[in-house]
């Protein structure tokens, strides 16, 4: 999960690969916090095509090209597809979307970007 003290920052699942390595890479980060937009706040604005770069651990930028965006229902998050592995270098960045749950205190869905190293 993302860091819960720093809203811009995203967290990366570090038992996986790291971005730009062969295999599916996991980044997800805070849509917003009770008082201001965090780090993927316009993450719902990338499109098939855009392009973004994730900045690796050892100083290198890893450049992404967008292949699709899609929401899902959190009670129906398709796990397989989204974090299957891959054989190419691919990246899935997740955030909450959908409607606030005031009662549950979470959004009801993820919208998760799949993306493959260019």
């Amino acid at each position: 999960p993302p860091p819960p003290h720093n809203t811009n920052l995203v967290g990366w699942y570090a038992k996986g690969v790291s971005p730009g390595e062969r295999g599916t890479a996991i980044i997800a980060g805070h849509v917003d916090t009770a008082t201001s937009p965090a780090v993927f706040a316009r993450l719902s604005e990338l499109e098939k095509g855009d392009r973004f770069r994730v900045l690796r651990a050892d100083g290198s930028k890893a450049t992404f090209v967008v292949d699709e965006t899609e929401s899902f229902e959190k009670d129906d998050f398709p796990d397989e597809r989204v974090y299957a592995d891959t054989p190419d270098a691919q990246v899935r960045l997740i955030t909450c979307s959908g409607d606030y749950d005031h009662a549950a205190k979470d959004y009801t869905e993820n919208l998760v970007v799949f993306a493959h190293l260019v």
